[in-house]
This record gives structure tokens, C-alpha cells and sequence, in this order.
């Protein structure tokens, strides 16, 4: 399997800005390219992935720092057709979950300690601090975003899905997680469709991103307002509806209305049995 795009380090950074971006560059490994060529896959074909896959893409996640080597994360693989569909149902009807052949759940597990500390018979009130349940989402994060370059550099297509946390409890019950496993967000992987292509999606100029020495926001206004032209332009070219990325970003945060069941995330993490003081 090759890479989905054999292009030049200069065109995909000006893909990934919408615009010329640096006037010099250091000599680009391929490791590189394939993060500079990443794109959102929401088309895929039925063809299955090539056996030693799955293993294959747990390995590069696990290959992720962790922090104090705790490995506070666990990743359950579904390629049943059915379940699959009824997670797609619970993540808003996302009809590439089901297309492809494998959604990674990945998971935030302080169970796994907490089973060891109790095998020990040793105290483990530590996992019931918020920083314990913080360093889970990232060590998931981490663990997920390995996989999905891992999966990319093999010419897979990709695409997370934040929406399972809208049900989370749902998705735990469909996936039979005990207490203390959280379900932070699904990794699809496939084939891409080529009649489908996907493209890579601009994003905010590193003037808004990037702060040498301390935070600064000179120049943010206009930067910002340059990129919601550069976004519009990107929209139109896929047929999408062209907005402002600004007007976007804000109407998603606008009240616990926008956030479709995420505002209820700190009960249903508690229901699952975490406790963060």
C-alpha cells in the first residue's frame, strides 16, 4: 500500500495554510509528509484491511509517550457490522462508521491500576484526582494520533469521531466497559474511496498558533480574518457552504445547547465511576 498523495513538502504546507507559507524549509522526511498529507476520510470502499493491520496499528499507538509509563488508556476494535451501525447511530447517524471496516474506540482505563492495586492490596486513592483523569485523555490522544499516522503512511484513510461522547454512557454500555473505562472518542480507519477524494483542510496561520518567548495576540484579529477567507475559498471547492471558520467556531461553543449532550460529560463520567478532585 502507498501513501494516498505523492506531493511536494512546499505544495502540502501550502495546501495546509491555503497560501505560500515559508520561504525556506529544512530537508522533509517522509515521516513528515505523511502528517503534512493528512486529511478528514469520511469515504470509504468495503475492502477489508490486509491481515496483521489491527495488530500493526495498536503497536505504533502503544509506541506513544505516557505519562510515568502509567498507559492509562485501552483501545477496543470493532469490526462487527451491526455494532458498528448502532455506535454510528449514537454518534449522530455517521455513515462512514459503519462503511469502513474498523472503528477504534479508544478509551480512558484507570481500571486496569486499579485492578492491580487491589491484586497488591495496596491503597490507589491517586486515580480519583482530576490530573489522573486528565493524563488518560491524553495518553488516549497520544496513543490514538500514533495509529493514525501509522494507518495513513500505509495509504489508510481516517477519520475521528468526538460525537460518541454525546452518548457515552450508551457507547459504554454497547461496548461493556466496567467502572473507571471512559470512552473518549473513536478512530475510523479504511481504504479510501478515490471516486470520493478528500482534501486537506486549511488551517489557522501559525501567527495565531505559534508564540516565541510569551503569549501574544498582535496580529491575531487579522490573521484570523484572513483565514475565514481562505476557509470560504476551501468550502466552495468542495461544495460545501461557505462560513466564516470564526462564526463557526463560536456558534459551536455558543451554550450547552450546541454541545449535543456533551454539557452532561462531567455526570456520566462520574456515573462511570470516575471521581476527579
Amino acid at each position: 500500500m502507498g501513501k494516498i498523495n505523492e506531493i511536494k513538502p512546499e505544495t502540502l504546507i501550502g495546501q495546509r495554510y491555503g497560501q505560500a507559507a515559508f520561504a525556506t524549509l529544512p530537508a522533509i522526511s517522509p515521516a513528515i509528509e505523511t502528517l503534512l498529507s493528512h486529511r478528514t476520510v469520511r469515504a470509504f470502499t468495503a475492502a477489508p484491511l490486509a491481515e496483521g493491520t489491527l495488530e500493526l496499528l495498536v503497536s505504533a499507538a502503544q509506541s506513544a509517550p505516557s505519562s510515568s509509563n502509567l498507559q492509562v488508556w485501552s483501545v477496543v476494535a470493532i469490526e462487527d457490522h451491526e455494532r458498528k451501525a448502532r455506535l454510528a447511530q449514537l454518534a449522530g447517524n455517521q455513515a462512514h462508521i459503519h462503511e469502513a471496516p474498523l472503528l477504534l474506540l479508544f478509551t480512558v482505563d484507570l481500571s486496569r491500576l486499579k485492578r492491580i492495586a487491589e491484586h497488591k492490596q495496596t491503597p490507589i486513592a491517586g486515580i480519583d484526582y482530576l490530573d489522573t483523569l486528565v493524563m488518560g485523555f491524553i495518553d488516549a490522544a497520544l496513543a490514538a494520533q500514533n495509529a493514525l499516522v501509522a494507518a495513513e503512511s500505509l495509504g489508510l484513510g481516517t477519520v475521528y469521531i468526538g460525537a460518541l461522547r454525546n452518548k457515552p454512557e450508551a457507547v459504554a454500555n454497547e461496548l461493556g466497559l466496567p467502572a473507571h473505562v471512559f470512552p473518549a472518542f473513536g478512530l475510523v480507519v479504511g481504504h479510501p474511496d478515490t471516486q470520493r477524494p478528500a482534501a486537506i483542510k486549511p488551517r489557522l496561520p501559525q501567527r495565531t498558533v505559534l508564540h516565541r518567548e510569551q503569549y501574544s495576540t498582535e496580529g491575531e484579529a487579522e490573521a484570523i480574518a484572513k483565514y475565514d477567507e481562505i476557509l470560504r475559498e476551501f468550502q466552495r471547492s468542495q461544495g460545501l457552504p461557505a462560513q466564516d471558520w470564526s462564526e463557526q467556531a463560536s456558534n459551536r461553543l455558543r451554550g450547552p445547547e450546541s454541545l449535543n449532550g456533551r454539557d452532561q460529560l462531567s455526570a456520566a463520567l462520574q456515573r462511570q465511576g470516575f471521581i476527579f478532585q
